[in-house]
């Protein structure tokens, strides 16, 4: 038997509490002098999710534990796994996708987040392993570097010997004799030592990287939960000269060359370098006007993260990472650093025939989005380079995932196809960065100033009020915000409230009004990005 609806049914199926809200907000919206709806703000890109699943079993539960005993988002820790993925098979490995066409397995990332957003304990959890294993790197070489330097002061001493030797002996056979092995004795004594291994740089000079990336055969990671390197490379110690060579050749892979007065000349054939950073947000629109790195290709080469700020709706007494899943991913990416470090040559890895095909469709799809007044156009420097990046992607999981046996075989599509998600999730969040880099400050500003209001409930707040509720990292002075204020007030978020009487005392602070349907539309304007 079907049951009699009710009047209330009716009404909820029309959805009619929504509809009586918004006629009741738009009602006091006009009761209160409101002529018009807040006209939104520019809308801000919203960046997908970090696909945790496209990793490795093993990576992946140590970045979602890690995330959960940390509270931060997923985004940092897997964007450091992949930089520890570098670091271990940077210059030790290669990805050929086609005849004339190869790729290093290195990448840059750059995690935006702001303060506060526990980056060094993540940091320390990720990169752990790679410490150890540069430990045991170095443990093993001593001997090596011992027996060198031995062997470097025995052919100094006998080059003397031989010299003096040369210098008493009149027949001219015996002397030229005694003086070719004397100029034996001083090459070998002017071999280097090889110098200790190093994995991980933190604070370090662009001509610094040079000499390391030489010492290391070509390999090295800079990680740090700061951004300070940038403004190294935009000349911090070189009287404001910037020195992009190292950075833009150490991820190509192109001959490095460094000559430099009163020093041997250094150079490394295939620079393969690792950057892992983590920085705050203001300083991605501060890299963008630094002079050469856009207009040289440093920012194409950066695969950027943006994550969602979780600051404040953090959960207290999170669990530990579970020591399993701390002890699984610490010795496989010792092992794999171990592993990798052993091979003098390059190891080279092939796509199958279906990957193969899968690279070609991704090229396809990607070529007409590169066209003028495509939605890639503004940002043709870092999208011509995404497919590149993800090769490097499937090579580098297709290397931690059959860790060891398995490198002679070729790169299946199921790699591939992880390594193709995870470049859509740095795609995404590239437009969303490109997007801040080019933002007008001010608008920015005024965005900030309209979460607080919607975050606090204000109907009504001082000027005072604002500046004591804000960030001093974003605003320094009461009078910053009078900028954001006033936008905020010519989009009808916001209007002046009566001028309080004066009392004789310290002048009031400016009163705002705000308009009943702030809320909506700005949530309507993030909706619609």
């Amino acid at each position: 038997m079907t049951r009699r609806r009710t009047a209330n049914d009716i009404l909820n199926g029309l959805d009619a509490d929504r509809r009586l809200a918004i006629l009741h907000n738009d009602d006091q919206s006009a009761a209160q002098g409101w002529e018009a709806d807040p006209t939104p703000l520019t809308p801000r890109r919203l960046a997908p999710p970090f696909p945790v699943d496209a990793l490795p079993t093993w990576v992946a539960d140590m970045v979602m534990a890690v995330a959960e005993f940390t509270q931060t988002p997923l985004d940092l820790p897997g964007c450091l796994a992949l930089a520890a993925l570098s670091t271990a098979a940077g210059g030790r490995a290669e990805i050929e996708i086609r005849p004339g066409w190869r790729e290093p397995l290195n990448l840059y990332t750059v995690v935006a987040m702001p303060p506060g957003s526990r980056k060094s304990a993540v940091f320390a959890a990720m990169t752990a392993p790679l410490l150890e294993a540069e430990g045991q790197l170095i443990d093993q070489a001593r001997p090596r570097i011992a027996e060198a330097e031995l062997a470097r002061k025995m052919a100094a001493k006998e080059a003397e010997r031989r010299t003096i030797e040369a210098t008493n002996v009149r027949d001219p056979a015996a002397r030229a004799e005694a003086l070719n092995a004397a100029a034996e004795y001083t090459l070998e004594a002017e071999k280097p030592v090889p110098a200790l291994p190093r994995l991980i740089a933190d604070d370090v000079t662009t001509e610094a990287a040079a000499s390391l990336l030489a010492e290391q055969r070509g390999r090295l990671a800079v990680l740090s939960a700061e951004g300070g390197i940038f403004s190294t490379i935009a000349g911090r110690y070189s009287s404001g000269v910037p020195n992009l060579e190292t950075f833009l050749k150490g991820h190509s892979g192109d001959l490095l060359r460094v000559d430099r007065k009163g020093r041997p000349a250094e150079h490394v054939e295939s620079p393969a370098l690792t950057l892992g950073l983590a920085l705050q947000p203001e300083v991605l629109q501060g890299i963008a006007r630094m002079p050469g790195f856009r207009g040289r290709g440093l920012l194409a080469r950066i695969l950027y993260s943006l994550p969602e700020n979780i600051v404040g709706r953090r959960q207290v007494g999170a669990p530990a990472v579970p020591a399993p899943i701390d002890k699984t991913y610490a010795s496989r990416l010792t092992r794999l650093v171990m592993l990798l470090a052993d091979h003098d040559e390059t190891q080279r890895l092939r796509l199958s025939r279906e990957a193969d095909r899968e690279v070609l469709d991704l090229e396809r799809r990607l070529e007409p989005r590169l066209a003028p007044h495509a939605d890639l156009a503004h940002m043709t420097d870092w999208a011509s380079k995404l497919n590149g990046a993800i090769a490097r992607l499937a090579g580098l999981l297709f290397l931690s995932d059959v860790l060891p046996t398995g490198w002679g075989e070729p790169i299946p599509t199921r790699h591939l196809d992880a390594a193709a998600r995870l470049g859509h999730y740095f795609l995404g969040h590239a437009l969303a960065v490109f997007d801040q880099m080019a933002a007008d400050p001010t608008v920015e500003d005024a965005r900030t100033v309209l979460e607080w209001i919607n975050r606090v409930g204000a109907q009504r707040f001082s000027r005072r009020d604002a500046f004591s509720g804000l960030s001093r990292a974003r605003f320094r002075k009461v009078t910053d915000l009078e900028a954001p204020l006033t936008l905020l007030e010519a989009h009808d978020f916001i209007r002046r409230g009566p001028v309080p009487a004066p009392t004789g005392g310290r002048p009031s602070s400016p009163m705002w009004e705000v308009h009943p349907r702030a809320a909506k539309a700005a949530q309507a304007a993030e909706a619609r990005s």
